[in-house]
């Protein structure tokens, strides 16, 4: 049993409040649950200045919002932080190259975490390097609580739930398709993807465990089940129309392939799941997803090109701290189309929609829900501790509150 904690001062810490989500996120935080509501939350960050003229920016008054001073790689100002918190929820990014202290410390001291990391071989060494001792502790650890992968890993666990209902069987068998998303990428969301190639580049080992569509299932796990996976210009029979490479699925298929490992194979022993891009019908729709795909093929060998590497990241991607404007943000949307197939053939076509771009307008209230469920509906219940996966975590819960405050919408079509 982990030993009894003494009662924490806060519900919920935004760790890395001032970064460019971080904003999004404080002020959905302050507009959804203000500062004196059941959620007792608090930011955090390396400046007290900088934390100041967000609370300030908000409009909030000294002591309304407590501000909490630590550097992502002190160990005892995050051991502090910890000790006076349910949840921490992060936004320091790369994970990669900033999060191991913070995941660490919280493993130890029984402190549950959530943040938005879609860097898969970072999550496959936290999870060999703490999830024993997060065992012990009894800490709660969950990445990827944002568009990357939530939409993807409660969309399957969303349609598997109806499939159950309405087949008595869950579908084996899953496609999900992007039908139409606007928004951009930020800075930190490029560094994390030329981290990711830096790191594959300089690494054959790494480059073999990233093609692993299990690399994130528990250690044994291996059903030999040949994964689909669209990596050119395909046309997909099952929706009429081309497809082209998703960007996400490398880390949105390995999250609910440990979805359905972590929950005893709900979704069958011979479970199959790939993402792709609608790109339309004809020869448009062919033209499309070829310039796609070799789009997405040119930045991949670019970034595995030390100088070129470089280049991108000072002259021609966003940098750190850059985003889409809020404008753009309450402009953008996503739209994913699920379908199911049983292994006696029928099927099952759900939608999952977003009201926001997808990766800051709509993560920011993704993972604001998420933390606020950790700490509010799973303080002392739900799953022990160790490393999950936000379908095996949070389940129908979080479905009510993201459809209830997020945005979202899980619909059978």
């Amino acid at each position: 049993m982990p030993a009894p904690r003494n009662a924490p001062t806060h519900d919920l810490v935004v760790f890395g409040a001032t970064s460019f989500v971080g904003q999004i996120i404080t002020r959905y935080l302050a507009e959804e649950f203000g500062t004196r509501g059941r959620l007792k939350w608090a930011i955090a960050g390396r400046s007290e200045t900088r934390l100041a003229e967000l609370r300030n920016a908000l409009g909030l008054k000294a002591g309304k919002l407590p501000l909490l001073v630590a550097d992502a790689a002190d160990e005892d100002a995050l051991r502090r932080l910890c000790a006076g918190t349910r949840v921490v929820l992060s936004t320091v990014g790369p994970y990669a190259l900033y999060g191991e202290p913070l995941v660490k410390v919280c493993a130890e001291s029984g402190t549950d975490y959530c943040d938005l990391t879609g860097e898969v071989q970072w999550i496959r060494r936290m999870i060999r390097a703490y999830e024993k001792t997060a065992r012990r502790s009894g800490a709660r650890i969950v990445h990827c609580c944002g568009f990357d992968s939530i939409p993807s890993d409660l969309g399957v666990h969303f349609l598997q739930r109806e499939a159950r209902e309405r087949f008595s069987a869950p579908c084996t068998e899953v496609k999900m398709r992007v039908k139409g998303a606007r928004g951009g990428f930020s800075g930190g969301t490029v560094a994390s993807l030329l981290n990711v190639i830096k790191e594959a580049s300089a690494d054959p080992l790494l480059r073999k465990e990233l093609a692993n569509p299990y690399s994130l299932c528990p250690e044994g796990y291996a059903p030999g089940v040949r994964q689909p996976d669209v990596k050119s210009a395909e046309f997909d029979a099952d929706f009429g129309a081309w497809v082209a490479p998703f960007v996400m699925s490398a880390i949105n298929t390995r999250i609910v392939q440990r979805s359905n490992a972590l929950s005893g194979r709900a979704y069958g022993a011979d479970f199959r799941y790939d993402e792709a891009m609608l790109t339309g019908r004809g020869i448009k729709g062919r033209l499309v997803a070829t310039g796609i795909s070799a789009g997405m093929a040119g930045v991949m060998v670019a970034g595995a090109i030390a100088p070129v590497r470089g280049a991108l990241g000072r002259f021609v991607l966003p940098k750190p701290g850059e985003g889409p404007s809020a404008e753009e943000q309450r402009k953008g949307f996503f739209d994913l189309r699920f379908l199911g197939r049983t292994a006696d053939g029928r099927e099952l076509r759900v939608k999952v929609t977003g009201d926001r771009d997808p990766g800051y307008g709509s993560t920011a209230k993704i993972i604001g829900q998420a933390g606020a469920s950790l700490a509010l509906d799973f303080a002392d219940t739900g799953p022990p501790g160790g490393f999950w996966t936000p379908a095996t975590m949070f389940g129908d819960r979080l479905i009510e509150r993201l459809t209830a405050h997020s945005g979202l919408a899980f619909e059978v079509l």
